[in-house]
């Protein structure tokens, strides 16, 4: 039986993170983000208190991607996201399991943010972060690893948000799961990174030896086109085999315009280099416009949601659209993309493919990139994008005497080149043999005193208050 916990403390922190080049995708460019820590001290049923951590990048337009907020507008969000479920978590009255402890509040808390103009995408990022840091502290108390922990459900993982599943099948799944040794990168492309020659997709110094590419698309067929036909040139020059998926961060915008690239990726013989490796589709579509358009047939092609996943009926939905596959990002909530997964594993049984991909957006070096990298391969993620070493230099500000401490205790998963320590790519792999320490995947947390607190975000006016 799973034990159960009481939470009685939650802090927030957070550190600058500069970005050494520009990440473009869809209609926002990032050149630098503010990561959060959460802190936690729950207190075991029968056992003394525990302190538990996790890490996310505060990712702005990503969420809410509406083009009458501000990035500034969009991180407030997130961070209201946390304090209105900080409130939630706290208001418990005695001792429930881990995931209980979350099924029981994320209605209130996507209510709660409802009224305050916050999406449910966005809403769910506060439960998320503290959900991360309770199964650390969890873990901690009871002397396992995540893998270990989670193959005997710790958490308490159950059928009370997903009906379509059985506690059983939960169970067995998690019965089931042996980590992944070895999880391979996907080396994003942006929409503003070089393609062609020195410091180009192909340029080994660029993409870490990468044998799996994710590109960005703008939501224009024939300017898509174009760029992957010169992505494609380049890609067809590495002296390995590779495969590729596409993200179009919601960018066409409808079935008709989305259609005239499936038609070039199906026709166009200069985008075999592309086409022949092509895995899969991330979001093409507007959120709200994804529920509304079946794929009928397109769904030749694998699809997969991501922003439209905000909400545990999400992949059921999508399903009926012709989609195949949805995205496990530990910012949209690590027992969502469990349970996910046991979906995709039940359906794909009966002969059809359905599955869970690793989409990156909001991982760094530290708590954050380790706790998704353990995530993906407890599920059986075999590649992930992880486009956070490319875009930030290692653990860019974080102090070194931190950045030394998650060194010694991931030596497999760090490496220090020159002054910088960053992420340890093996042959174009990362590999988990050191996140097996008790706790969520790190035998260290942050050092806390060199952390900022939370700034609190200011109200935001509601659009229809203005008019």
């Amino acid at each position: 039986m799973a034990p159960r916990l009481a939470v009685r403390e939650i802090s927030f922190f957070e550190r600058p993170v500069p970005f050494v080049r520009p990440f473009r995708f869809g209609a926002v460019t990032i050149n630098a983000s503010t990561q959060i820590f959460v802190a936690v001290i729950i207190e075991v049923e029968g056992k003394e208190i525990s302190v538990g951590a996790t890490a996310e990048l505060l990712a702005p337009k990503w969420f809410d991607k509406r083009p009458h907020l501000s990035s500034e507008e969009t991180a407030a969000e997130l961070r209201r996201s946390l304090l209105i479920a900080r409130d939630l978590y706290l208001a418990g009255d005695g001792f429930e399991t881990a995931f209980g402890l979350h099924a029981a509040r994320i209605a209130a808390q996507v209510a709660a943010c409802a009224d305050e103009d916050i999406p449910p995408l966005a809403a769910g990022y506060g439960p998320a972060e503290i959900d991360k840091a309770v199964l650390d502290a969890l873990l901690r108390a009871s002397d396992k690893n995540f893998f270990d922990g989670m193959a005997a459900n710790i958490a308490g993982l159950d059928a009370s948000l997903t009906p379509d599943l059985s506690n059983d099948e939960i169970a067995a799944f998690l019965a089931g799961r042996r980590r992944l040794e070895r999880v391979a990168i996907r080396h994003t492309v942006g929409l503003d990174d070089q393609v062609e020659g020195e410091g180009g997709v192909a340029d080994p110094a660029q993409n870490s030896g990468a044998r799996y590419f994710k590109l960005k698309l703008n939501g224009n067929p024939e300017a898509d086109t174009a760029r992957l036909i010169r992505i494609g040139n380049e890609l067809a020059m590495l002296p390995y085999d590779y495969q590729v998926t596409l993200d179009a961060n919601e960018q066409y915008a409808d079935l008709d315009t989305l259609g005239t690239l499936v038609d070039e990726l199906d026709r166009n013989s200069a985008l075999r280099p592309i086409a022949g490796k092509l895995l899969y589709i991330e979001q093409p579509m507007p959120r709200n416009i994804t529920r509304q358009s079946p794929l009928g047939k397109l769904s030749k092609r694998d699809f997969i949601i991501d922003e439209a996943d905000d909400s545990y009926d999400a992949f059921p939905a999508a399903k009926t659209l012709g989609y195949r596959g949805i995205s496990s990002k530990s910012c949209k909530g690590i027992y969502k993309s469990i349970l996910n997964a046991a979906r995709a594993q039940k359906w794909s049984a009966d002969g059809e493919k359905f599955f869970i991909s690793g989409e990156d957006l909001t991982c760094q070096a530290g708590l954050a990139v380790q706790q998704d990298l353990a995530l993906g391969a407890l599920i059986g993620v075999t590649h992930a994008e992880r486009n956070g070493h490319h875009y930030v230099d290692g653990f860019a500000d974080t102090p070194d005497r931190e950045a030394r401490a998650f060194l010694s205790a991931h030596p497999d998963l760090y490496i220090r080149e020159g002054g910088t320590i960053r992420l340890s790519i093996h042959d174009g792999d990362l590999l988990t043999g050191s996140l097996t320490s008790a706790g969520f995947a790190s035998g260290v947390h942050p050092d806390w005193a060199a952390l900022l607190p939370l700034q609190q975000p200011t109200t935001r006016t509601l659009q229809e208050q203005t008019i």
